[in-house]
């Protein structure tokens, strides 16, 4: 398309009203059938609808509010093409390759509808999260009857409300046919010489008023030439304009996003677990597949809003993309997870299996006593030995636990007198409720046996450090600066505070290493020898690292229920560098150590926030109040039962609450 700058002038005008004249008259001839098929084009990616034929009309509102919904409720994208005919190719190729040339991703689904062959195809991603009986049941229920009674925009809009349908878990609805033309874009009445010839001389003659009118408007416009003024807006770009969310809101959402996310694939992965005690492993591998999908959507949301985090000051549109990116992959995951989650209940079937379940449930809260006791009394022996801080990250995990446990207690015998009853419905509830509570029992026990392990090997490794630093040669504090001097005075500080008696070994090996990293470059010593002593920093760092994060996430788990976005990040993105350390240490033991570092650092503070963020939940635990309802404040906190009452099941953020019906 040619386009002409008003500087022109009235000669330019005249043309173009000529141009208008021969665009119309081609318009209107019948079209050549040989020119007319349409090879894979680019879509329009803003409006999502590329119309190439004119087939919406005065619906094409209703179709863009229709995606609009989609999207605004599960960030799913559906763009929709109309064109004459699919080239000669297949309808599913076709589409397929539109889908490619465009880079559509696995969030994105194009439908495509030959207007002239009465024809359509969808062209969606294998990891789109749908099933194939879904986008059938769509495509034969919602889209089919629309294109075979000529109801375009109503193809469109069954599409965008039946994806919505299944999102949703709710059946798919066949559309009201409101029928269109036969063959839109095949010209006014193709081959009716009839119609089109007169209309094209009226339209002619009465373009050459204009044309007339123009020359003579030109020429006074001549004779008093105002200012030229630049236009920035194009024509109908302010029509496309859509208002931007303010950004702290869509900060807010992806907030919100992470969080729920994040809640529905642990509670999903706690329950798959009971899943498989109860089925399995090779009955329940398709949870687990969507488990693991959704985990991974999860983990690259929130490498999106660390990277956001390092980068406070990037611009607007930068943020606003990869929040959107954020709340567009937590949407992907809870899709995944909410496709299965009818699939799990028909599996499961509590309420039918209700007795087993209970069998299962109770021996286990009978086995975790023992379990509570043997971790009590891990600590109150770290208690003699080990400095306060060295503890408080596992203090209140016994009794914790046996709150959690006294929940699922209360839950096992309301379950029992349910199955009593046979009220199906509230024993499924209460044996979802104890066993999501037995989990958390058994991960805040665990958690405490763990940290004893953990103290009594960093003492060892602590003891090798200090030995290590001592045969290390210490190079001359006339060249050193402040700080690697400072360095030669730690392993002395350290073995004066470990002979006071009560210390933190964890704390004192992180400086004892940190001090032994700045001598060891700034003493000269071969390579091959500081390679030796990396390889040795690292695998005494490795299991303290290991250590933190679990703590970390063990403490994050039981206690969701009050923990933010922030702390979820910073413990996702400390099992990113902890993996990433552990796949390279056999290899590049320099770049291994600096993850693990990193790793550590950031479980510290994924620890630290969330400890924080407890704190501010409401009312703080208090030993001195009745064991009920610490029970209930402690399954509040753990994520356990929801704002309802009622427990989180298998499923994403549509489906978890579900058993509230």
């Amino acid at each position: 398309m040619t386009q002409l700058s008003r500087r022109d002038g009235p000669r330019a005008a005249g043309w173009a009203v000529v141009g208008a004249l021969l665009a119309l008259c081609v318009l209107l001839l019948p079209p050549m059938a040989s020119a007319r098929a349409d090879t894979p084009l680019d879509l329009d990616s803003p409006g999502r609808i590329t119309d190439t034929v004119g087939a919406l009309g005065q619906r094409r509102h209703q179709v863009e509010a229709a995606l609009s919904r989609l999207h605004a409720e599960h960030r799913m994208r559906l763009y929709v093409t109309y064109v004459r005919d699919f080239s000669g190719r297949d309808g599913h190729d076709w589409a397929d390759a539109t889908a490619d040339r465009n880079g559509l991703g696995p969030r994105d689904v194009l439908l495509a509808v030959g207007t002239h062959v009465r024809r359509y195809a969808v062209s969606a991603a294998t990891d789109s999260g749908f099933r194939q009986d879904q986008l059938s049941e769509v495509a034969d229920t919602a889209i089919a009857p629309a294109v075979k009674g000529h109801d375009w925009a109503g193809a469109a809009i069954g599409a965008a409300d039946g994806y919505r349908a299944v999102l949703r878990g709710e059946r798919v609805r066949a559309p009201v046919i409101v029928p269109g033309s036969s063959d839109p874009g095949g010209g006014l009445v193709p081959g009716n010489h009839r119609v089109w010839l007169p209309t094209v001389l009226a339209a002619g003659a009465c373009l050459a008023g204009l044309y007339v009118c123009s020359r003579r408007a030109a020429r006074r416009r001549a004779e008093r030439r105002p200012p030229t003024l630049a236009t920035s807006t194009p024509p109908g770009l302010a029509r496309m304009a859509q208002p931007l969310t303010p950004l702290p809101d869509l900060e807010a959402e992806a907030a919100r996003n992470l969080v729920g996310t994040d809640d529905a694939v642990r509670t999903s992965a706690e329950e798959l677990l009971f899943a498989r005690a109860q089925l399995g492993v090779a009955v329940t591998r398709p949870f687990a597949e969507a488990v693991a999908y959704a985990r991974s959507e999860l983990a690259d949301a929130f490498r999106l809003r660390q990277w956001l985090d390092d980068n406070p000051y990037e611009e607007e549109e930068i943020r606003r993309h990869a929040l959107d990116e954020i709340c567009s992959r937590c949407t992907s995951a809870n899709r995944r997870l909410d496709a299965e989650s009818e699939s799990f209940d028909r599996l499961r079937d509590i309420k039918v299996n209700g007795a087993g379940i209970l069998a299962r449930a109770e021996a286990a809260a009978k086995a975790l006593t023992p379990r509570l006791d043997a971790a009590e009394a891990a600590l109150a022996a770290l208690a003699h030995r080990c400095a306060d801080s060295a503890i408080d990250t596992v203090a209140r995990h016994p009794a914790e636990a046996r709150d959690r446990l006294a929940f699922a207690t209360a839950a096992l015998t309301e379950a029992r007198a349910a199955l009593a009853a046979r009220d199906g419905d509230r024993a499924a509830i209460s044996l979802r409720a104890a066993e999501a509570a037995l989990s958390q029992a058994r991960t805040l026990a665990t958690a405490v046996l763990r940290r004893a392990n953990e103290l009594t090997g960093a003492t060892a490794r602590l003891r090798a450090a200090l030995a290590d630093a001592k045969a290390a040669p210490i190079p001359g504090t006339a060249d050193l600066d402040r700080q690697t001097a400072r360095a030669t005075e730690v392993p002395a500080e350290a073995e004066r505070e470990m002979a006071t008696g009560r210390y933190d070994p964890g704390t004192l090996l992180r400086r004892v290493e940190e001090s032994a990293a700045l001598l060891d470059a700034a003493s000269g010593m071969p390579p091959g020898q500081r390679e030796q002593r990396r390889r040795a920093r690292l695998a005494r760092a490795m299991p303290a690292t290991r250590g933190e994060v679990a703590a970390a996430r063990d403490f994050i788990s039981t206690h969701r229920g009050a923990i933010g976005s922030r702390a979820r990040t910073r413990l996702a993105e400390a099992e990113r560098h902890l993996a990433l350390a552990e796949s390279l240490a056999a290899t590049d033991g320099a770049t291994a150590l600096h993850e693990t570092g990193e790793a550590d650092s950031l479980a510290r503070q994924a620890r630290a926030l969330a400890e924080h963020d407890v704190g501010s939940y409401g009312t703080p635990y208090d030993p001195q109040t009745p064991r009920p309802t610490r029970a209930l404040g402690g399954a509040l906190l753990g994520g356990i039962i929801l704002a309802g009452l009622l427990p989180a099941s298998f499923g994403g953020g549509a489906t978890r609450g579900r058993l509230a019906g």
